[in-house]
C-alpha cells in the first residue's frame, strides 16, 4: 500500500482518483490547488504525487519544482487535459517521473504508479547500499598521523595529479585511493582496481591493456583492458612494486602519451585516466636492484602519501573498535556489543603486525565469541590467533 497525494482543481477528477486508488488499497490525500497541495505534502510522507498541470494561481510545473526541491526522490506524475509533447518534455526535464493526458486511462495510471513505486524503492535501496559501502570505506581516526593523511587527500583529490600511496600491509591504502577518487571531479566515473601482485606476469599486459582475438592461445575474443575500462575515471594500481618490467614499460608509455594498444594490435587507443598506485615495498631499494624502473617511479609519484601503521596511531583504537563493532554487528544482525575500557587498553597493548586488517579480524572474533560485553580478559583470551 502506498500513500498518494493527488493535486487537481477538478473535483470530479480528485474523487475518481481517490475511488480508484483506494480500491487498489492505497491511502489517498487530495488537494484542490497548488498551495494547499504543497502544504499537505510538507506535513506528510508520501510515496508518489499526482499533479495536474493547468491549475489557477500556481500551475503544476511550479508545484513540481517545489516538490523536487524539497525531496527529489519522490516520483511526481503530471496529468493534464491540455497536454502536448513540449509540455510533457518540459515536465520530465524539471523532474517529473511521467506525464499522462486526460481523459485518464486508469489502467495506464495504475501501471505508472506501480512502476514509480518500484523505482522509488530501488532508489531508496541503492542509497542505503551506498551509505553502507561508503561507511565500509571510511578512514576512521583523528590522531595527528591519520589527520595529516586526510588533509593531504583534501588538497590532492581535486587535481589530476598522480599519487603513490605507501605503507605496510593492511594499513588502508585502498581507502586512501577511494577517497582520492570520490573527492575528485572524476567521482562519477569508474574506479578500477588492479592488484598487480595477484596477476601472473604473463597475463598482466593483457589485463591492463586488453587484447585482440587470437593474440595468444586463449584469446578467443577481443577484450578491453583495465585502462580502457577506467577511461574518464581512476585506475588504482595496487602493489605496483610487484609489476613485471615488461608491463612497467607499457604503463610508462601510457602515462607519457595517454595512449595504449591492446596485445596483438598496433592501433593506439586514447585514454583519459587518473593513475593512483600503492605499494608496501621500499621503492628506492626496488629501483637500486633493478626491479622497478626509476623513470616510471617518477611518473607515478607526483604526490606521495604514506599511510601510518596502526602501531603509530594507537590513540585511534577506541574509534576503530566502535566503528567495527557497529559494522560487524550490523552485518550479523545483532545488537552492538559493549566494549569495556580495560578491553580498549588491552587492544592498545597489542603489536598489530597486520594493522587495520588484523584489528578488524580480532574485533570480529571477539564479537562472535563474547556475550553482550567485551572485556580486557576476553581480549587477552581471544585476540591472539594462536593460543599460548
Amino acid at each position: 500500500m502506498a500513500h498518494v497525494l493527488a493535486i487537481d482543481d477538478e473535483k470530479s477528477i480528485r474523487n475518481t482518483l481517490k475511488e480508484i486508488l483506494e480500491y487498489e488499497n492505497h491511502q489517498v490525500d487530495l488537494a484542490e490547488d497548488g498551495p494547499s497541495g504543497l502544504e499537505i505534502f510538507k506535513q506528510n510522507k508520501f510515496d508518489v504525487v499526482l499533479c495536474d498541470i493547468k491549475m489557477p494561481g500556481m500551475d503544476g510545473i511550479e508545484v513540481l519544482q517545489q516538490i523536487v526541491e524539497h525531496d527529489h526522490e519522490i516520483p511526481v506524475i503530471m496529468i493534464s487535459g491540455h497536454g502536448n509533447i513540449d509540455t510533457a518534455v518540459d515536465a520530465i526535464k524539471k523532474g517529473a517521473y511521467d506525464f499522462i493526458e486526460k481523459p485518464l486511462d486508469l489502467n495506464r495510471l495504475l501501471v505508472t504508479i506501480k512502476n514509480a513505486l518500484e523505482k522509488k524503492d530501488l532508489v531508496v535501496e541503492t542509497n542505503r547500499l551506498k551509505k553502507k559501502i561508503s561507511k565500509r570505506f571510511d578512514i576512521v581516526g583523528d590522531s595527528k598521523t591519520i589527520s595529516s593523511v586526510k588533509e593531504m587527500i583534501e588538497k590532492v583529490a581535486p587535481t589530476d595529479a598522480r599519487v603513490l600511496i605507501t605503507g605496510e600491509n593492511g594499513t588502508g591504502k585502498e581507502l586512501v585511493a577511494r577517497w582520492l577518487h570520490d573527492k575528485s571531479s572524476r567521482a562519477s566515473g569508474p574506479f578500477i582496481e588492479v592488484n598487480c601482485a595477484a596477476i601472473p606476469s604473463e597475463l598482466i599486459e593483457s589485463e591492463l591493456f586488453g587484447h585482440e582475438k587470437g593474440a595468444f592461445t586463449s584469446a578467443h575474443k577481443q577484450r578491453s583492458g583495465k585502462f580502457e575500462q577506467a577511461n574518464g575515471g581512476t585506475i588504482f594500481l595496487d602493489e605496483i612494486g610487484d609489476m613485471s618490467l615488461a608491463a612497467q614499460a607499457k604503463v610508462l608509455r601510457a602515462l607519457q602519451e595517454n595512449k595504449i594498444s591492446r596485445v596483438g594490435s598496433d592501433k593506439d587507443i586514447n585514454i583519459d585516466v587518473r593513475v593512483i598506485a600503492a605499494t608496501n615495498k621500499n621503492m628506492k631499494e626496488e629501483i637500486d636492484v633493478k626491479n622497478f624502473r626509476e623513470d616510471l617511479y617518477h611518473r607515478i609519484s607526483v604526490i606521495l602519501i604514506r599511510v601510518p601503521s596502526l602501531n603509530e596511531r594507537i590513540e585511534d583504537i577506541p574509534m576503530l573498535a566502535e566503528h567495527f563493532n557497529e559494522m560487524i554487528c550490523s552485518e550479523y544482525g545483532q545488537p552492538k556489543k559493549t566494549i569495556t575500557k580495560d578491553a580498549i587498553e588491552e587492544l592498545q597493548k597489542i603489536q598489530w603486525t597486520g594493522n587495520i586488517r588484523e584489528f578488524r579480524n580480532v574485533l570480529e572474533r571477539l564479537i562472535i565469541l563474547c556475550d553482550k560485553e567485551i572485556t580486557g580478559k576476553d581480549v587477552s583470551a581471544y585476540a591472539a590467533p594462536i593460543s599460548k
